[in-house]
């Protein structure tokens, strides 16, 4: 079975880039970030023509997620409990969160919050966001310890100094910030493992290229796109990889896919 993850920057821009990933990588499950459109806006039909079935949750041009899967589509789940929401006066739950069962995997697509700047309220928003996840998926496997779980999306968080080209260049920056970290290593405490890392270490090796200041072609890039697993997912994984090719060329998003194997 082989799953994958990736901020495609706007469905509706990219969705030939999609299925050209599903052939290319003979996908069985790909979980989309950032689709940047409503559920009546997703081009679901290309999809379905290809095999595949479509869950997705998108509430407006921002944020939006999606399931995208030919091993099966139960159980879709729009957020998790307690995934607190933005907005003033009054906070309401963004299109970031959104589970679906998958060959027996519970596959989760997850955009974390930006947080921004570490001055913003956005960045308490991001801390916030990332501990209620934490103990939604704690929970899980306190209910369920034999559950497959795959935690997979845009974290928007550099767990480690490797993950950054240079990390002089965010001193007092967001992504890279000790409670962010904190945060993204509570969750790997709580039971999940970075399945890609053993099969594609670093340093150097990145998976988001900002569009500005030639940052892919030189090799400035970021590690902030993840796939966590529990510990029976993590136990069938056989090989990670991401595909850098695919931010190569015109119309390409500023994220690679970020591919798991499970035997």
């Amino acid at each position: 079975m082989r799953i994958a993850t990736w901020n495609v920057n706007s469905i509706r821009t990219r969705a030939g880039r999609a299925l050209g990933l599903l052939q290319r990588h003979d996908l069985d499950v790909l979980a989309l970030q950032e689709t940047k459109c409503t559920d009546a806006q997703f081009p679901v039909e290309p999809f379905e023509q290809a095999g595949y079935q479509v869950a997705r949750h998108g509430l407006n041009q921002w944020n939006g997620v999606a399931i995208i899967s030919r091993a099966g589509l139960e159980d879709v789940r729009t957020g998790f409990p307690g995934m607190p929401g933005w907005g003033d006066p009054e906070p309401a739950p963004e299109a970031r969160a959104l589970g679906a069962r998958c060959g027996g995997v519970d596959v989760w697509s997850l955009y974390i919050p930006n947080g921004r700047e570490l001055d913003n309220p956005h960045y308490a928003y991001k801390l916030g966001w990332l501990a209620r996840l934490r103990d939604a998926a704690a929970g899980w496997l306190a209910a369920a310890p034999q559950a497959q779980i795959l935690l997979t999306g845009d974290w928007n968080v550099a767990p480690r100094d490797e993950d950054v080209w240079d990390m002089a260049a965010f001193e007092g920056k967001t992504h890279v910030s000790p409670a962010e970290r904190a945060a993204f290593e509570a969750i790997v405490a709580a039971g999940y493992a970075d399945v890609v890392r053993p099969y594609a270490p670093g340093p150097g090796t990145y998976t988001y290229w900002d569009y500005q200041k030639l940052r892919f072609p030189r090799r400035e890039g970021m590690r902030i796109d993840f796939a966590l697993a529990s510990p029976a997912a993590a136990g069938r994984v056989t090989g990670a990889f991401i595909d850098r090719d695919e931010r190569k060329g015109k119309g390409a998003s500023d994220h690679a896919p970020v591919v798991v194997e499970l035997g």
